[in-house]
């Protein structure tokens, strides 16, 4: 079975998301809320689970172009592998920067950014629909002749480079911060603060912002998110918020023209008959506050439990489901995203996800019967414990109805 990097990562993310918890509880200085981190890893889940199919788009494009294309027939080496990582690196950044500067493209990339928190959770945090936009840049790899199994293997270090620096327990880190991005500098580009937007694209060198005009070094402590709150906690509007904000801006436009312009352009602008390009606003952090839900423990606790279940479930899927049928694979997907969109709207309180809650612990034994009709073990295990989830979720009734 060849699994990539970034799925065999998934275990040790988690455990060092827990680490970086840990200490800050030490150091009583915690930059998590658990509602906002578990829609990070929920957010990654998504991405995760529909990337089986979504990513086949990118591997194909490239496919294709290295097969049509290719100059050269670049062998595996460890010189080859270092060329790769710098020249994947150099695609990305300014696949990261069209990403932030063209309207279209920011509808994949600006899930990454909702989070209103900065820490390792934030970096699991990324939007399902990216890829559609970014992998054509990554063509000119194919073109020079770097084979696709190549490339994914060597652009998953590339990804897996960028988890570490979502954390605000690093301070700044002297002569590396000259070469390497870092904490700091990807604080930096996280910030909604109008000197920080659109800073700081690196992956893995931020020389290229310095070569291309795009460096800011960390001043005053960043305000985190995007410039229009999501407000929500629930991983599947997440995906979907950016496309609607990009819908509602086209209407602003007269003709086609126009409507293209607004999807080419950078988030913001607008023709001068609907008011120009709108600039982000100074933040007043004695007015600002995070999007917060309050919960009670027997709540965030149900939650948390839910959220391992979807951890487990998933890295199960992620693991076994390139042997599974079609059918099978879109029924993995579907049930994943509609636990991790029930947990999100209970985190939220709303009425309709406790009916929602009761109906998928009732039908969960029964699907799992379809992928494992053997295991009469997990398939018991599975029936005892959504008996105590509906047993305890109905402990919990009166915070969904009054």
């Amino acid at each position: 079975m060849n699994l990539s990097p970034l799925i065999l990562a998934i275990p040790v993310y988690i455990i060092l998301i827990g680490i970086e918890l840990c200490y800050q509880l030490y150091k009583k200085e915690v930059h998590y809320r658990i509602g906002d981190a578990l829609t990070n890893i929920s957010c990654g889940i998504a991405e995760q689970v529909t990337g089986l199919y979504f990513k086949l788009f990118s591997i194909f494009i490239y496919t294709i172009s290295f097969d049509y294309l290719k100059l050269f027939d670049i062998n595996k080496s460890w010189l080859s592998f270092i060329l790769l990582f710098i020249a994947a690196d150099f695609c990305y950044y300014w696949a990261h920067r069209m990403s932030h500067q063209v309207n279209l493209f920011w509808n994949g990339h600006a899930v990454h950014h909702q989070s209103e928190d900065y820490n390792l959770s934030v970096a699991l945090r990324q939007g399902a629909f990216q890829t559609f936009f970014t992998a054509p840049f990554f063509i000119p790899l194919a073109i020079i002749g770097f084979s696709p199994e190549f490339f994914l293997f060597v652009s998953a270090f590339v990804t897996l480079y960028q988890f570490w620096i979502h954390t605000e327990n690093i301070e700044k880190m002297g002569w590396f911060e000259f070469v390497f991005n870092t904490p700091s500098h990807h604080r930096v580009h996280h910030g909604v603060d109008p000197k920080y937007i659109d800073k700081n694209h690196a992956g893995v060198f931020i020389i290229w912002d310095k070569m291309f005009g795009t460096f800011q070094e960390e001043e005053e402590k960043p305000t985190y998110g995007v410039t229009i709150p999501l407000n929500s906690l629930n991983p599947v509007k997440a995906q979907i918020a950016p496309f609607k904000l990009m819908f509602l801006a086209l209407e602003k436009g007269n003709g086609l023209i126009d409507k293209l312009r607004i999807m080419l352009n950078p988030p913001g602008w607008f023709p001068d008959y609907a008011g120009g390009f709108k600039k982000p606003s100074e933040i007043d952090k004695s007015k600002y506050f995070k999007f917060e839900v309050k919960a009670d423990k027997m709540l965030n606790g149900y939650g948390l439990v839910q959220y391992i279940l979807a951890l487990v479930l998933t890295s199960l899927f992620l693991f076994f489901g390139a042997t599974l049928s079609t059918i099978y694979v879109m029924i993995g997907i579907t049930g994943i995203l509609v636990l991790i969109a029930i947990i999100g709207a209970l985190f939220e309180q709303k009425r309709w996800s406790f009916y929602a809650e009761i109906f998928r612990l009732m039908a969960m034994p029964i699907v799992l019967y379809f992928f494992i009709p053997n295991q009469l073990l997990v398939l018991g295990g599975a029936m005892g414990f959504s008996i105590f989830s509906l047993f305890y979720l109905f402990l919990l009734k009166s915070k969904f109805i009054n």
